[in-house]
């Protein structure tokens, strides 16, 4: 054991130090994550940083889709034993106010891509239902928390070598905190799991946090490959200026339109009952997307995924051109997509349509893990 100075804190939930986990599990992780955009296509950042404490690394990214460029800068270091240290290279996070307000940045850097931008929540944070899968043979592939949480942002930006003064009047943005275990690292061996990949396997998710003046709709789903719903979550969580309570909606509808030839979303439509009973539905117009198998490590790539080991310190800085259908297409299946959502209600909203679509999933015509839209 190694004490910390996490450990002056009486926070502890076993008999461990804080550089120990409850279990040895090697997916075992905790993210930040971030997203900012102006409420209109010119751009959409997201940012994260995420700790593996079984694997002993730490790393961060940020991702820009600007013009037709992603330009991206990513980091990894040795985790160590203190977590309460929260920077990676360039990268920082500093929380100012618990559930409230958080601080970010990117140094200057030979890439260009810089930030030091300040998040301000407009509502509560709220913990989204727990996500849990076991599969055929035992195992617990995925047992993750967290919670979301809208607001604005403040602070500067600068990026393909233009600067932006990030005002809250109209930079708006979601973050998250998730922990627990998913896949991370270095790929495994994947013993009998090669069976349940040969007998066919999906897994269906979207996530729609939709900010509006006053309140925000969380809309939230995962489905099996045949359309079973394993979890969901549908709120309204009224500003802190409006007392922040929080009522059930009704099940959420998502039907989808896809591109051709691909996963990614060509417009959406999503149904739900508010909470009095009445039906409001909201149509999704995609602006811009962040690709994430483009360098951020969350889809595995050789050279780079989430908690693989990368020495000491390293620092990248990348620029993919997504100008073409086969840039976008080969940088799927999980898509970051700012869209413009109008809901039946007459209001007008911006923010992220999240959506990821892995191996079969037969309510979308998806009945093998290669297939796309017509």
């Amino acid at each position: 054991m190694s004490l910390s100075p996490m450990d002056e804190f009486m926070a502890h939930q076993t008999c461990e130090t804080f550089d120990h986990v409850f279990t040895s599990d090697r997916n075992f992780y905790d993210r930040y994550y971030f997203n900012l955009h102006p409420s209109s296509d010119e751009l959409f950042l997201i940012m994260g940083m995420g700790q593996y404490p079984n694997l002993g690394t730490m790393d961060a990214f940020v991702s820009v889709s600007h013009g037709d460029h992603l330009y991206v800068v990513r980091a990894s270091r040795e985790l160590g034993s203190n977590r309460l240290d929260t920077t990676v290279g360039p990268f920082g996070v500093e929380l100012l106010e618990g559930l409230k307000k958080i601080r970010v940045w990117c140094e200057p850097n030979e890439w260009g891509l810089t930030f030091d931008l300040s998040f301000d929540g407009t509502v509560p944070a709220v913990e989204e239902p727990r996500t849990f899968q076991r599969q055929d043979h035992g195992r617990v592939t995925m047992d993750t928390s967290r919670y979301s949480q809208v607001g604005n942002w403040s602070g500067s930006l600068e990026v393909a070598g233009q600067s932006y003064d990030v005002t809250p009047d109209r930079w708006k943005g979601v973050r998250d905190h998730s922990w627990g275990v998913r896949s991370v690292g270095e790929p495994e061996a994947p013993g009998i799991r090669i069976k349940t990949a040969m007998q066919g396997f999906g897994f269906y998710h979207v996530w729609a946090p939709l900010q509006l003046e006053d309140y925000q709709l969380k809309l939230f789903a995962e489905e099996d490959m045949h359309g079973n719903r394993t979890v969901e979550e549908s709120v309204k969580i009224h500003s802190f200026a409006n007392g922040g309570a929080i009522e059930q909606m009704g099940r959420p509808e998502f039907k989808f339109h896809y591109k051709s030839g691909t996963r990614e979303l060509e417009s959406a439509v999503i149904e739900v009952e508010d909470p009095a009973g009445k039906l409001i539905t909201i149509q999704a117009t995609p602006l811009r997307t962040v690709y994430l198998a483009a360098g951020s490590g969350y889809i595995p790539r050789p050279d780079w995924v989430h908690g693989m080991y990368q020495g000491e310190l390293k620092v990248e800085g990348l620029r993919f051109d997504m100008s073409t259908p086969q840039a976008r297409a080969e940088n799927g299946p999980l898509y970051e997509t700012l869209s413009r959502f109008e809901l039946s209600t007459g209001e007008v909203s911006y923010g992220l349509l999240e959506n990821l679509v892995v191996g079969i999933y037969h309510p979308d015509g998806f009945d093998d893990a290669a297939a796309v839209a017509p």
